[in-house]
Parts: C-alpha cells; sequence; structure tokens
C-alpha cells in the first residue's frame, strides 16, 4: 500500500471521530485505531498517550527509506469569506462534475438556483446531491475535484 495513502488514512482517522478504521486491499490488510478520549485526558494532564496504531499484514511489511520531514507550513491567514456559504453535509469525497473530466455543476461566476445541485459527494458508495441553499452567483469553489471534506467544511460562496 502507498505510504501517502496510509499517511492519508491516519490523518483521516486522527481528525475525524471514528476511533478504528480498517481496510482490506488486494495488496494487503490495514487497521488504524485511534486512542480513546480517557488516554487523551491523560495526554493533556501531562502523561504520554499512544499515537494511533498502524497495524499491516506481516506480508505486506517492507523496508521503507526514511523520509524527510515535511516542513512545517506556514498558517496562512484564510481571507474573510463574503457571502452565504454553503458547508459540506456529510464526510464523504467531493465531486464537482457527475462524469470525471465533465463540465463541473457549479463554477466561479455561474448563476445557481436555491435547490440547483451544486456538486456530488460520495459517502459509503452513495452520491449525494448537494443542493445550492439560497440562489446567487457562486463567487468562491473552496474545494477541489475529488478531495476528501469532512462535516461542516466550507465548499462554495455564493453570493
Amino acid at each position: 500500500m502507498d505510504l501517502r495513502k496510509l499517511k492519508t488514512l491516519i490523518d483521516l482517522v486522527s481528525e475525524s471521530n471514528i476511533s478504528e478504521l480498517e481496510i482490506t486491499e488486494a495488496d494487503g490488510k490495514v487497521r488504524i485505531v485511534k486512542a480513546d478520549p480517557a488516554a487523551a485526558a491523560m495526554a493533556a494532564a501531562g502523561v504520554a498517550a499512544p499515537a494511533p496504531v498502524l497495524q499491516m499484514a506481516p506480508a505486506q511489511l517492507a523496508p521503507v527509506a526514511a523520509q524527510p520531514a515535511a516542513a512545517p507550513q506556514a498558517a496562512a491567514a484564510p481571507a474573510a469569506i463574503t457571502g452565504h456559504v454553503v458547508k459540506s453535509p456529510m464526510v464523504g469525497t467531493l465531486y464537482r462534475a457527475s462524469t470525471p473530466g465533465g463540465k463541473p455543476f457549479a463554477d466561479v461566476g455561474q448563476a445557481v438556483k436555491e435547490g440547483e445541485t451544486i456538486c456530488i459527494i460520495e459517502a459509503m458508495k452513495i452520491m449525494n446531491e448537494i443542493e445550492a441553499d439560497k440562489t446567487g452567483t457562486i463567487t468562491q469553489v473552496l474545494c477541489e475535484n475529488g478531495q476528501a471534506v469532512e462535516y461542516g467544511q466550507p465548499l462554495f460562496v455564493i453570493e
């Protein structure tokens, strides 16, 4: 399994409310377990708590060259968002078009009506159409096609 994919899975587990994730693919099995809230309370009190645990099937373990630590990114000050923000109603993968390479449902400068589909979020192999909850013009697209989104994450700005 690809290291970038593993890192993404670990990040998703650590940022979400789930405590355990197990994925089985043709090339292996991965199980990620997050520490329970009691362990998090111990960490806040100064007691070391274990980080998320990554388990792989023994046949899939292979030596990996040490990778340099990612350079800390400077936290860019978010631009002030003016207008109505359409937020994600669920966790999933955002798709801006109905087919790969297709025309996006909504793009910057496009006028949308309340109830009009502006994107799709795939969750558990189900495609959920996300509709504009206000009539106006799309002024910002805040997510990329194929990006994993969280509940409440801003997706579009409508003015």
